[in-house]
């Protein structure tokens, strides 16, 4: 397999197996566009049944995960090849030329010269996509050298035991865009000292969990009650936990490292003094 066969693979892979949840959570963010031609029961089951998902989702982050990353392959990827131009097209256009011979009724009605014009300027069309086609392969093989030559070099950095090597990997193959998409944010830098990978999980909680508990009355109609502390704060956990997990088994996955540490942080009210300020939740070797 070449260098962009094996990146495929690996990016295919890291997202491979997809959560149900993530899947129906995608198959509903489809259907919103027809919500406003639903009657009032139809939204509000499907209210509901957004938010059951959703909650769903959040508590179950830790279960997509991707496969252990091979990069002795990644830096032994064969290079792409250089495109060559061949011009096949303009070549068969001017063989039909060569082969033109007019018949008898088209030299009697004087339209050979015609066909003859209308084959040569058909040379001229050939011409012009030979040269587009390879055009457009060439700048793809550009593209390609120059995604190759990041790739593996990130590969080699890997293998060597460059600090900074793990970070462009973490950058490249992107495999927390989920916790993005549900509100969290991650930073990570390399430890000086120790070269272990720290990792700051801003959780946002306040804006990821929900403050509201949607279900169906027996009616069929839609029922919003605000959701207790308590329960509020057990999802929180749950997703904090969940969070973490999925972020220390996709770092272990990415690169060949023994240990990380995760650590989540969220900014909470303290309701006494009514100021907002920043917890550790939990940290994970």
């Amino acid at each position: 397999m070449g260098w962009k066969g094996t990146i495929r693979s690996l990016q295919a892979t890291s997202r491979r197996i997809e959560r149900d949840a993530e899947k129906r959570r995608r198959e509903l963010q489809k259907q919103q566009k027809a919500y406003a031609r639903m009657a009032e029961l139809e939204q509000a089951e499907y209210e509901v049944d957004v938010w059951n998902n959703y909650i769903d989702v959040l508590q179950s982050v830790h279960k997509g995960c991707g496969d252990p990353v091979d990069w002795l392959s990644i830096a032994r990827a064969d290079a792409p090849v250089q495109p060559v131009f061949f011009g096949s097209k303009e070549a068969q256009a001017r063989q039909a030329v060569q082969n033109y011979r007019p018949g008898f009724l088209s030299r009697l009605l004087k339209i050979d010269r015609k066909k003859k014009q209308k084959l040569n300027e058909a040379v001229d069309v050939a011409k012009k996509d030979d040269q587009d086609n390879f055009d457009s392969l060439y700048q793809q093989w550009q593209q390609d050298s120059a995604d190759h030559e990041q790739q593996t070099g990130i590969a080699t950095g890997i293998l060597d035991g460059e600090p900074r090597a793990r970070i462009n990997a973490i950058e490249f193959f992107a495999p927390f865009d989920e916790l993005s998409e549900l509100g969290s944010s991650i930073h990570f830098c390399i430890d000086e000292i120790s070269g272990v990978l720290l990792v700051t999980l801003h959780v946002h909680g306040g804006h990821v969990i929900p403050t509201e508990i949607k279900s169906l009355l027996k009616s069929g109609k839609l029922s919003v009650k605000k959701m207790p502390v308590g329960k509020r704060n057990e999802l929180l956990q749950d997703y904090i936990c969940s969070c973490v997990l999925r972020v220390a088994r996709e770092l272990l996955n990415l690169l060949p490292d023994d240990m990380v540490i995760v650590t989540a942080v969220d900014e909470l009210l303290n309701t006494a003094t009514a100021i907002r300020k920043s917890y550790l939740f939990l940290v994970w070797l």
